[in-house]
């Protein structure tokens, strides 16, 4: 794609977004969400809606969000507000994929996924992000292929190309109050390792500074503790043998 002008990439995004307005499919539930058409370097990619997203009109509404925000908060100092403003936010469905009979969300379908896959490839054209944060583990499949292991990925700084854009990705697990993954350990401690990489990231660091938000004070060294280099305090910046997107067939 030619360089666009920033009026010609924002009304490239509000194209993206009337289509994804206008999909609906059998088996989704309610209409499709999205977020502002924010021109972001940085781009979250979510896994599909909730059952409450569609009433407020906007990703992450209900409490994975404040979960979700409060580790933004951590990490670099902003609100959800801030962030909203700042990041574009997509997601691998659009829409609610609705509840299994055992009463949890049901996966989305390939055949679902596929559909909302253009929406995605349209939107990283446009924006062609420098930091992707996929968030849970189909949208991690997405983006470094289908046999993910969240030990394996969160907590480090992967090099990837995602339709056809290079960017660093930097993985987080699924918000959601059912999941105890990041709630102890290997999962807390990997979980605040990615976190760490974020608000350490350039390109968080540019965009939110250069607006004024600063990143929280890292907190205190005890005693005797050595003082570490940034290089060596760092996870290894690290690639996947294959990084062409695939579709995923499951969490």
């Amino acid at each position: 794609m030619a360089a666009l002008s920033a009026a010609e990439r924002r009304a490239a995004l509000e194209e993206v977004q009337r289509d994804i307005r206008a999909l609906r499919l059998p088996g989704l539930v309610g209409p499709p969400v999205h977020g502002p058409p924010v021109l972001s370097r940085v781009f979250l990619l979510g896994q599909a809606p909730g059952p409450h997203e569609a009433r407020f009109g906007r990703p992450f509404a209900w409490t994975a969000g404040k979960t979700l925000f409060a580790w933004m908060r951590r990490s670099f100092g902003v609100t959800e507000e801030e962030f909203r403003d700042r990041v574009y936010m997509a997601a691998v469905v659009r829409s609610f994929p609705g509840k299994t009979a055992a009463g949890g969300d049901r996966v989305p379908t390939p055949a679902e996924i596929e559909a909302s896959r253009a929406f995605i490839e349209r939107e990283i054209e446009v924006l062609r992000p420098r930091l992707l944060i996929p968030v849970g583990r189909l949208a991690m499949e997405q983006v470094l292929g289908k046999d993910v292991r969240l030990d394996g990925v969160v907590g480090r700084l992967i090099r990837a190309r995602y339709h056809g854009i290079p960017m660093d990705v930097v993985c987080l697990p699924h918000p959601s109050g059912a999941s105890t993954w990041f709630k102890t350990d290997p999962g807390r401690a990997l979980l605040n390792r990615a976190l760490r990489l974020l608000g350490r990231h350039p390109e968080i660091r540019r965009l939110f500074r250069r607006r004024g938000v600063t990143s929280p004070a890292s907190p205190p060294r005890g005693p005797g503790r050595a003082r570490r280099s940034r290089a060596s305090s760092l996870p290894r910046r690290t690639g996947p043998r294959s990084a062409r997107p695939r579709t995923a067939r499951g969490r």
